[in-house]
């Protein structure tokens, strides 16, 4: 397809263009680190430096803020410059391995980027150049070297996710995990995050939130849009508050930091809060800050008293930037000249200007600490992808595999009579390396049994919260690159809805190669199609196919088996492959596929897992039926009668290249195709795996039939195959197919 050739050569293209998107980055970035356990206090050299580290990567962050006001853009100013503070406190106790951070409010990216370049970690003119523009330095938060592999998307998101990631550290490295993670005023209130930290409390998760309280959200104060206290309702989720005045204060902060990590360490994760200062003046602002004569002249400028009695927040928006600051400060106060910089610039302004401003301006004991840090001894810092979709994960052997009793020809089975013992086997072979995220569902969806093989802390029950387990099951897959199986099951219809943000994460995140892709992540949606029991639309989920089909770019496998067999063979197939997966699993009893000959069954458990299996096969046969799942079996008791149509099962997908094009070439008196799944509507067009065979076939003059539910709106309340005949989903309607061909 000429068009997906000319993509590819505009995406490798663009990856060569940047500087970081590579399997392997090595840095030296400065060797200036904090040991909250062991220091029971900044000592003044540390001070100096976090100080001069905070001025440097403001001002980093403003002259990359210019730079893009020359192309008459801006970005989130004033929240990156008030995450600098705290970040390069999390920057220096951070180990990139067992202490790690994430952000809540990932469009504070910015002040990441500044800090990470103060850091050495990456180049600091190429942040200021190219920020926004080109694949390094995204408009949010992305992967780079010294960052989070965390990427950051819409708000309240990374709470759950940064909880899967802190019980997957705390499982490999025990009480030496924690992870820190920075949130605004805004997200908190998400349903994801406060299921997030009910998350964190009830597992135990070595975690500390660090709110950034400074008082302005989107489009306006929190007064005007959210006039909510966060730490009762935090608290009520279980997480301990350690409140301070200020997050710039580095001492107190620090201490909160000290006991911060003590308390998630022991299980307690918890929330440090800046109050702010309540009973200040504009006075005791200027003078705090050492920003008097220039308040002054702004305070006169707006007719506002410098008397004037104020809230300061504990986290500035646009913190250093100055009148920015001040208009901030106004805003939250409700005062004559106050204005929001959620998104700040630097349009229209004098960089030089801007850069002489006191608090951009470093002491001579902060510049001299500074360089004698970064004068020590550097050690390099090699920054890996994440291993490739596809490559080897956790295997088990043929011998194994083989020894595992499976229903046989001649019964009828739910494919989770394959899932149950194939997730068993993969867990008893693997203890160490497989993680479930359980929503109350475990007899259902058959994980239960794999869990009895697993340690506590490598199986965590959400109850019915979907969407945040789909999220900590993605957390799980960023504790390294190492082998490892993360597994969350719950019923397809709630994917299809409630689950599905853990499925859309996958869109933006980057790994460190330039692709974004899906993590290493097995999300299995059982009960999938019109195949659910008596449950009537409550427990449907129709759209399955067309669902995982549109996500197949970050996948690297999704799987449909038609019986219990081929379920467990899918499983089997999964947990050997690094990356993405999806797997349907119908609820009810299928037959067992047969083989032709009737010498045995179509699958035995040792065989390798193929994403099209050829059922039925007759000489001289010119048309051909193509199922997808559970009604393989009707369509190969069709061509058993009609004896003139070859019938092959689809497994999963993708397909190989050629696979569609070439069943369209053999089978030129026509292809019929069979699913349990939503295919078409008059206003929608062809969908599903119809939708993929007609594309396919396109311009070859190939005659199509497509079974499958083509009005979702009335249905009976009944199993599964009088559901299926009330949507012409039978034999009958295969032989009818054919016919018409």
């Amino acid at each position: 397809m000429p068009v997906w050739s000319e993509q590819q050569v505009r995406n490798e293209a663009l990856i060569q263009s940047s500087r970081y998107m590579r399997d392997r980055v090595e840095s030296e970035p400065l060797a200036f680190r904090l040991n909250v356990l062991s220091d029971a206090a900044l000592d003044a050299s540390s001070r100096s430096v976090l100080q001069a580290l905070e001025i440097d990567a403001a001002r980093i962050a403003l002259q990359t803020l210019a730079s893009l006001a020359k192309i008459n853009e801006l970005d989130h100013l004033g929240g990156g410059l008030d995450l600098i503070p705290a970040f390069a406190m999390t920057m220096a106790v951070a180990d990139n391995e067992k202490v790690t951070y994430t952000f809540e409010h990932a469009h504070t990216s910015v002040g990441h980027y500044a800090v990470l370049a103060a850091w050495d970690y990456l180049d600091r003119q190429w942040v200021i150049d190219t920020f926004r523009r080109g694949l390094d330095i995204a408009g949010h938060v992305s992967w780079l070297p010294g960052g989070t592999q965390l990427n950051g998307g819409r708000l309240g998101v990374m709470i759950p996710t940064a909880v899967g990631q802190a019980l997957g550290l705390r499982a490999l490295h025990g009480d030496d995990a924690w992870v820190i993670c920075h949130c605004g005023d805004a997200g908190w209130i998400s349903g994801q995050a406060l299921n997030g930290f009910n998350g964190a409390d009830f597992h135990g998760a070595p975690m500390t939130f660090v709110m950034h309280r400074n008082g302005i959200q989107l489009s306006g104060t929190n007064k005007a849009i959210m006039d909510k206290d966060p730490r009762p309702i935090i608290a009520s989720m279980g997480i301990e508050i350690i409140e301070i005045p200020s997050l710039l204060d580095a001492d107190s902060l620090y201490a909160a930091y000290r006991q911060g990590c003590e308390l998630a360490r022991s299980g307690r994760p918890n929330l440090i809060y800046p109050t702010g200062y309540p009973d200040e003046t504009l006075t005791g602002f200027g003078e705090k800050y050492g920003v008097t004569k220039e308040l002054e002249s702004f305070a006169a400028e707006h007719g506002v008293k410098m008397g004037t009695k104020i809230w300061i927040p504990g986290s500035l928006m646009s913190y250093r930037d100055l009148i920015p600051m001040f208009e901030c400060l106004f805003h939250v106060n409700n005062l004559p000249g106050g204005e929001g910089h959620h998104d700040g610039h630097m349009k229209g302004r004098s960089l030089e200007e801007v850069l002489e401003n006191p608090l951009l301006q470093m002491e001579p004991d902060q510049k001299a600490a500074l360089e004698e840090a970064r004068g020590r001894e550097r050690a390099v810092v090699v920054t890996e992808a994440r291993p490739k979709v596809g490559t080897p994960n956790l295997a088990v052997s043929d011998k194994d595999a083989a020894a595992v009793e499976l229903p046989g020809v001649g019964k009828s089975a739910s494919p989770r009579a394959g899932v149950e013992p194939g997730y068993a086997l993969i867990a008893k072979s693997h203890p160490e390396s497989v993680f479930v995220v359980s929503c109350d569902l475990d007899p259902s969806t058959k994980l239960g049994k794999a869990k009895t093989f697993l340690q506590p802390d490598h199986q965590f029950e959400m109850s019915i919260e979907e969407q945040v387990s789909a999220m900590m099951a993605n957390g799980l897959a960023m504790t390294g690159n190492r082998p490892q199986l993360n597994v969350f099951s719950t019923f397809a219809a709630f994917f299809e809805g409630i689950a599905r943000e853990g499925l859309e994460m996958w869109r933006y995140h980057r790994n460190l190669n330039g692709v974004n892709e899906g993590l290493n992540v097995t999300f299995h949606l059982s009960h999938v199609g019109a195949c659910t029991g008596r449950d009537h639309f409550s427990g449907w989920s129709l759209d399955w196919i067309t669902l995982a089909l549109g996500y197949l770019p970050y996948l690297h496998r999704f799987y449909a088996p038609a019986d219990a067999r081929a379920a467990f063979i899918a499983v089997r197939d999964l947990a050997a492959h690094y990356g993405g997966h999806l797997i349907g699993i119908p609820r009810d009893n299928l037959p067992i596929l047969a083989k032709q000959d009737g010498s045995g069954p179509l699958w035995e458990p040792a065989d390798a897992w193929e994403p099209v299996t050829a059922y039925r096969q007759y000489e001289g046969a010119k048309k051909a039926v193509l199922a997808v799942g559970a009604p393989a079996y009707l369509a190969g008791e069709a061509a058993d009668e009609v004896k003139n149509a070859d019938v092959y099962i689809v497994n999963g997908f993708p397909l190989p290249d050629a696979t569609l094009p070439s069943l369209c070439d053999k089978y030129a008196e026509g292809i019929v195709t069979i699913e349990d799944g939503l295919i078409a509507t008059p206003e929608t067009g062809l969908r599903g795996f119809a939708g993929l065979v007609r594309t396919a076939a396109y311009g070859q003059g190939v005659p199509l039939e497509h079974i499958g539910i083509v009005d979702p709106r009335v249905a009976p309340s009944d199993g599964h195959l009088e559901t299926w005949a009330h949507f012409g989903i039978t034999k009958e309607a295969v032989r009818q197919a054919l016919e018409r061909l």
